[in-house]
């Protein structure tokens, strides 16, 4: 009987280690997917040391391999290594709730009033001190792998700069893990140029798009299932939901003016946790409680099975030099996906004194006194909202 209650308290501390954790990120964790791989890797690697470096690099490859939220298929990746299946879901429902909970708030508000409240000035300043965690991530993940080849540090470089001429993202992934293939492997290949041969493959993994029925009276099933399709095929940036959205809801079906999809988008901006909590708002708006919850429900669900039905392939995959080769390409791949996203948020951020002193205040906070984002992200807030105010 000892045993039992032993054993029983054993598996309940790492879930419930997890639920805090991750319900913890699910309410700071703004600025979008790469932010958010950074709140986790400060959490998870640097912080508690439940997996190494190299181990979080290889599931975060993997991520950006599946369809669905890279970050919240990290988050349910990370709860699974940790407690098994129980930490599945613990870590991935924690993580997405209290998204949707505000997402659900707002979407109340819209519903019963038709506006939002104006919360631009404290975004503004969250997203300075977000681009710093960033970058502290992107260093902190880069070192160990560029230590051991410079491979990987070239196709992140490589990246970096098609990821800015709006290359399709997971093109770059694809084709910076067979490039890696293709110089692992280029004295068999027989000629460099036949090396970069293989990088050509990447574009062929681009998804189709989702198809949409015709216009129809707006039914449970329906909304769920458009969200499930979206679910299961979205790669890259949860900012390709928008195009879905738009071809899907508002040309196709019409279910949503183009006022609204502006709406829901800009509710996706300003709320924590996974951009795809938009589904939430829609299906609010659309059937209310019910139309939130299968819209929730049909996005979400396919990241929960994907991460369930590869992971135990990892470390296999892992001890095959020839996937070992693709993952360390991906890795600098989605390295330089990351630094691509610091480079366009800071163009479009830091435009003014103010959100420059809050980026380089965070950042230095983060290389001297390892200060937690959760403070850099309130402390950014906090200082563009007392700037606007004196300003008036």
């Amino acid at each position: 009987m000892l045993t039992t209650t032993t054993d029983t308290q054993t598996k309940t501390k790492p879930l419930f280690e997890l639920g805090r954790l991750f319900l913890k990120l699910g309410f700071i964790a703004f600025g979008g997917p790469a932010a958010h791989i950074a709140m986790f890797e400060d959490e998870v690697v640097k912080r508690r040391q439940w997996i190494t470096h190299e181990h979080f690099l290889d599931l975060l490859g993997v991520t950006n391999l599946i369809p669905g939220p890279n970050s919240t298929e990290m988050a349910i990746h990370l709860g699974l290594v940790r407690a098994g299946w129980r930490g599945l879901i613990v870590a991935g429902v924690c993580f997405i709730a209290p998204a949707i909970a505000v997402t659900l708030f707002f979407a109340y508000l819209y519903a019963a009033y038709g506006s939002l409240p104006q919360l631009a000035p404290i975004i503004a300043g969250i997203r300075p001190a977000i681009i710093a965690v960033i970058l502290g991530a992107v260093y902190r993940l880069g070192r160990p792998i560029f230590k051991k080849d410079i491979v990987p540090v070239v196709i992140g470089l490589i990246v970096t700069i098609l990821a800015l001429m709006q290359v399709n993202e997971i093109a770059l992934l694809f084709s910076g893990g067979f490039l890696a293939i293709g110089w692992r492997y280029r004295h068999r290949l027989g000629s460099v140029p036949s090396v970069f041969v293989l990088c050509l493959l990447g574009p062929l993994a681009i998804p189709i798009a989702v198809t949409v029925a015709p216009s129809g009276p707006i039914t449970l099933s329906g909304l769920g299932l458009f969200f499930l399709k979206i679910g299961s095929i979205l790669y890259g940036s949860g900012y390709v939901l928008v195009a879905f959205l738009q071809s899907g809801l508002v040309e196709a079906k019409h279910w949503l003016t183009q006022a609204q999809l502006l709406d829901a988008i800009a509710v996706g901006q300003f709320t924590p946790g996974p951009v795809l909590s938009t589904a939430a708002f829609i299906g609010y708006v659309l059937l209310g409680f019910p139309g939130a919850a299968v819209a929730t429900v049909g996005i979400f669900l396919p990241s929960f099975v994907f991460v369930l039905l590869i992971s135990p392939f990892i470390p296999k995959l892992r001890n095959v030099p020839l996937v070992r080769a693709f993952l360390d390409g991906v890795n600098g791949s989605a390295l330089g996906l990351m630094l691509a996203v610091c480079i366009t948020l800071g163009v479009s951020t830091l435009g003014n004194p103010v959100m420059w002193l809050i980026f380089l205040g965070a950042a230095v906070a983060i290389y001297m006194w390892n200060i937690h984002p959760a403070w850099l992200v309130a402390g950014g807030a906090l200082a563009s909202w007392v700037a606007t105010i004196i300003r008036l």
